[in-house]
């Protein structure tokens, strides 16, 4: 018994200004290539079943190139494969925030599709004796959690769900994916199912033996850069999809091939170099690209900049820089003690970031805003923000 586990293809997400010549952001075309080469790889692999492990989409209302893209590539699945089941469950990303809106994951019923959009569906497939507990990021976040355990006397017991599980995103959340839920290692009851096939966390990993996060088919954090480093530090396959084997416990990764190379270049220590000396740095880090960074993504910082060096730099080079990748972020870092701000006695003064840090984790909000998500973001955009001013 074999099962293709898929999860956050994060389809219509749009990223950078470039557009492909038909008139599609570059970065959804490019996730839409990672999609078609799982669902290439599930054809070739014939599983006896395939799950689908949340965010399908980027968001609720997704593009109409995204839903039709989407809607061939299961068609494609259900014609080739016509007895497979397929399992999708709604995350984060495509779970409205009202129940009234609807779920435009409904669609893919038509094609004979196993649908948990808001509520956990147990689905049983006797010829493969085989029942599936199907949990989204919905029935997680309202009223009674559903008990996630095995029932029933079906040889294989599977459980697809979206969320994150405790103790397994990084300390710093820097590469981590707001706004999942949030589940107990014990509420899993992980030796009890033959497989649990986990969605939300983007990194591929291993949970526990047959309980396995398949990550996101292409890089669509807020954080990518992060992503990387946390990647490298599970020593991760990359990105892709998993085969899994009930009978054997083993969960198989399958790479996708990605449209373009994502570069975290050696940083620049600046501390005491005149603005001539960080653009002759900034040219030899480009230079040293294997290919050169056309078409590419990629980001280089600069450390202990102060912001006159930062206004002194070669602007007209570093925009052909960002004109050849499809994004170049040159990252400028003020020397710590250039980012104080406010008033008051000697000692420590918090940052910026900081202060609206404070503010906002004491703000008032509506019931359904998660809190961290909001804090974290606002925090982002002010430090963004003094990063901009410090690359004048």
């Amino acid at each position: 018994m074999k099962l293709a586990h898929i999860a956050d293809p994060h389809l219509g997400i749009r990223q950078y200004h470039r557009q492909t010549a038909s008139g599609i952001n570059q970065r959804e075309a490019d996730v839409a290539h990672a999609f078609r080469q799982a669902v290439d790889g599930v054809l070739a692999a014939r599983p006896d079943a395939i799950l689908v492990a949340g965010d399908l989409f980027h968001s609720v209302r997704p593009t109409n190139a995204a839903i039709v893209f989407a809607f061939r590539q299961f068609q494609r699945l259900r014609e080739a494969l016509p007895e497979v089941p397929i399992v999708l469950i709604a995350g984060n990303h495509d779970t409205p925030r009202s129940t009234e809106t609807g779920s435009i994951l409904r669609l893919f019923e038509e094609l004979g599709v196993d649908v948990a959009a808001d509520e956990a569906r147990r689905l049983v497939y006797p010829a493969l004796d085989l029942a599936v507990l199907a949990v989204p990021h919905q029935a997680l976040v309202s009223g009674a959690r559903p008990l996630l355990r095995p029932d029933g006397n079906e040889r294989h017991q599977v459980m697809v769900l979206h969320g994150e599980v405790e103790g397994i995103f990084p300390a710093d959340r820097s590469s981590a994916e707001y706004g999942g839920a949030l589940v107990g290692l014990e509420e899993l009851a992980l030796t009890e199912w033959s497989y649990v096939a986990l969605g939300h966390y983007h990194v591929q990993h291993e949970v526990a033996p047959r309980v396995w996060y398949a990550g996101s088919l292409e890089y669509v954090s807020p954080n990518l850069w992060g992503e990387l480093v946390d990647e490298a530090g599970r020593r991760s396959a990359g990105k892709g999809w998993l085969l899994v084997d009930l009978e054997r416990g083993t969960a198989e990764p399958h790479p996708v091939s990605l449209a373009r190379k994502i570069l975290d270049l050696e940083p620049i220590e600046a501390a005491g170099l005149p603005a001539p000396a960080v653009n002759g740095l900034i040219a030899d880090r480009v230079a040293a690209v294997a290919g050169g960074i056309g078409d590419k993504i990629v980001r280089l910082r600069v450390w202990n900049i102060p912001r006159h060096v930062g206004r002194e730099l070669d602007h007209a080079a570093i925009r052909a820089l960002k004109s050849a990748a499809l994004h170049f972020h040159l990252d400028l870092r003020r020397p710590d003690i250039h980012r104080t701000v406010g008033m008051g006695a000697p000692g420590r003064r918090q940052t910026l970031p900081e202060l609206v840090r404070a503010y906002l984790e004491r703000r008032p909000l509506p019931a359904e805003l998660d809190r961290e998500a909001f804090v974290h973001l606002g925090a982002a955009l002010i430090d963004g923000v003094e990063r901009d001013l410090a690359a004048g």
